[in-house]
């Protein structure tokens, strides 16, 4: 038997989107592991390509930015699935098209979306879907591994984030009410995805962010998975309503020595 014991279990992994992302290095693990998988994608036009991905897998489309769509996700698990024993929330958007602004300068109707669809869509979702729940299933969402540094080029995604944290402890402490349903998140370093590289500046902030790390390497999209695959197993019992970091000691290193000789000297 593997440690993670997942083998025969059932998981909802939202956001797939490309061979990159952290939901499909994620659901690749699980299936690795044994586990029966549904994946979730945004858009009709995404299951084709998801698909050959997957080909074995259920996909089934839904846009978080809609509640009718979220019930009608939650209605076909549940006509397949008498239980989930977790759920991976690995959704983020942000309407980036005029450019990169001052964090002063945020546009209203592009916060509000995204944080619709980054922050709120794990409450609906959840919500939806807590019925459908093993009594002790185990939900992660993606988040970042600080929202109190204010990298420019990151724009207002970071408050949002921090908003998405806040979420994984009050769902956690909501629905302890009722259920032993775990909330937790990991918050990786700069990944090289395709999304991140469709924000300006980016890639600057990855190679910076690389120096920074204890281990003078980047982290890995697989190195993401493998925390979420473990906060989804059992074997992750006690953990609730946390933030793990996966940074390879980024946060503590702002003074690395060869970096301050390249400023300095």
């Amino acid at each position: 038997m593997s440690f993670l014991d997942l083998q025969g279990k059932t998981f909802l992994v939202l956001g797939v989107a490309n061979k990159k992302s952290v939901a499909t290095f994620t659901a690749r693990l699980l299936i690795e592991e044994g586990a029966e998988v549904v994946l979730s994608v945004r858009s009709a036009d995404m299951v084709g390509p998801v698909s050959k991905l997957f080909p074995d897998t259920e996909i089934v489309v839904c846009d978080v930015e809609h509640e009718t769509e979220i019930a009608a996700l939650a209605k076909t698990v549940a006509e397949r699935h008498p239980v989930l024993h977790g759920m991976v929330h690995s959704i983020a958007f942000a309407d980036f098209s005029d450019g990169m602004k001052p964090f002063h300068e945020t546009n209203k109707s592009q916060f509000t979306q995204a944080l619709d669809i980054s922050c709120f869509s794990l409450t609906a979702v959840a919500n939806h879907l807590k019925d459908l729940f093993d009594d002790d299933a185990s939900v992660v969402t993606i988040s970042i591994s600080t929202t109190r540094m204010a990298s420019e080029n990151y724009g207002y995604m970071a408050p949002i984030k921090a908003a998405l944290d806040s979420s994984v402890c009050f769902l956690a402490k909501s629905f302890s009410g009722f259920s032993n349903v775990r909330f937790n998140s990991v918050n990786p370093g700069l990944l090289k995805t395709s999304a991140s590289a469709g924000i300006p500046g980016y890639i600057d902030s990855y190679l910076f962010a690389e120096q920074l790390t204890l281990r003078k390497s980047a982290i890995k999209t697989a190195e993401v998975a493998n925390a979420v695959a473990f906060l989804l197993s059992r074997r992750s019992s006690g953990i609730n309503a946390q933030g793990i970091v996966i940074d390879a000691g980024m946060s503590i290193n702002g003074f690395d020595g060869e970096i301050v000789k390249k400023v300095t000297r």
